[in-house]
């Protein structure tokens, strides 16, 4: 088989994206221009939500919406140990308790039903509790399972739909079930502004404070240098706005094209557990396409494994490790047996390259090696 080289990930860059931010440059016009206002609009539209805040990055999105809802120290956020570190981390930069939820392992989704259980333990404390909804890989949670806990307990819920612009759950997108979302735009997800992120919700305090503190405090008619709150340089420039407003123009487009490269590795991988999509996702936004290694693998094979696809010329990654080991969480006092399902899960995945424009070519030639590479070290 000739030897080719499959990134894990490549952005989907067409001429017009390239006009667009070409056009923005020529303008001199190249910060809170008419783009940014443009893509939020759209993405706005897109998701079903009255109001889109644009900013520097998913993690500054939900930031900035653990600020608006006056998140501090007498709080506390629940959140997945399998994600991404920024779903916890925002918690910690407003001083709040973290408090992580294991995963049930087919979808690697937070498990509600542990999750019911630390809501018991919660409600005892009195403290104001807020839930960190990842859709993980963007696959949606079990969104019915988790408004019948919310009805029950009364948290506030904070929907990290980083990795899920476009997936619905019951024919509604993510994004929209808290009272406000993020999504994030890395060139490894469905559309990039290069680095950037947006929230959305329907609350109009949220959006306004938001717009405010991504801006350095500055309010909306603000006269210059006039500085309400103590904010942040959270803003998204208009070149990545632009880029951004040129891509979400043909999301669908996008999402049928990953879905289609995510059937094929389904057809032609073996030996490995493949992703479920669930009855309730009437739309799954593939972000990346990660397998389970057959249980009982150790995390030296998994590695050896990825190292082997490397060798070949495939980037393969772990993903994710469990945030709650990480150095920072281990100082909080979390360690190895607190969350069993994430840290059997973790030690197992491996994700495969996967993008908008993979060929037949790429998915089969990754196949083969992942298929040769177990049975080397399985």
């Amino acid at each position: 088989m000739e030897r080719l080289k499959v990134p894990l990930s490549r952005p989907q860059v067409t001429d017009e994206d390239v006009e667009v931010v070409v056009k923005i440059l020529k303008s001199g016009r190249l910060s809170l221009g008419p783009y940014l206002k443009l893509f939020e609009e759209h993405v706005a539209e897109y998701v079903g939500a009255r109001y889109a805040v644009a900013v520097s990055s998913g993690t500054a999105a939900l930031h900035l919406i653990l600020k608006a809802l006056d998140f501090s120290s007498e709080d506390v956020l629940i959140v997945p140990s399998f994600t991404f570190v920024a779903s916890a981390n925002v918690a910690l930069f407003e001083k709040g308790d973290v408090v992580f939820v294991d995963i049930e392992p087919v979808t690697m989704n937070l498990d509600p039903t542990h999750l019911e259980v630390l809501l018991e333990k919660l409600a005892k404390d009195g403290k104001r509790v807020f839930l960190m909804a990842v859709d993980i890989f963007g696959h949606p949670i079990d969104w019915d399972a988790i408004y019948n806990l919310k009805y029950k307990y009364n948290f506030t819920i904070v929907e990290d739909s980083c990795e899920a612009l476009g997936s619905e759950y019951k024919g509604r997108k993510v994004g929209t079930f808290g009272i406000a979302g993020a999504f994030a735009f890395y060139p490894n997800k469905q559309i990039t502004t290069g680095e950037g992120g947006v929230l959305v919700t329907d609350d109009e305090k949220i959006a306004k404070l938001a717009k405010a503190l991504r801006n350095q405090g500055r309010s909306e008619g603000a006269g210059w240098l006039e500085h309400e709150f103590v904010g942040y340089n959270y803003r998204m420039d208009e070149l990545s706005a632009g880029l951004g407003w040129s891509q979400i123009k043909r999301i669908d487009d996008i999402i049928e094209k990953r879905n289609q490269a995510a059937q094929r590795y389904t057809s032609c991988l073996r030996y490995v557990e493949l992703p479920v999509v669930k009855d309730y996702v009437t739309k799954m936004s593939w972000f990346v396409y990660v397998v389970k290694l057959p249980k009982g693998t150790t995390r030296e094979q998994r590695n050896k494994i990825i190292n082997y696809l490397n060798e070949q010329g495939i980037e393969a990654r772990n993903y994710f490790e469990p945030v709650h080991l990480q150095r920072p969480y281990r100082e909080l006092g979390w360690s190895e047996g607190t969350l069993p399902v994430t840290e059997e899960i973790a030690q197992r995945t491996v994700a495969l390259p996967f993008y908008t424009d993979i060929t037949v070519e790429e998915q089969e030639y990754v196949a083969y090696h992942l298929e040769k590479a177990i049975e080397y070290y399985l």
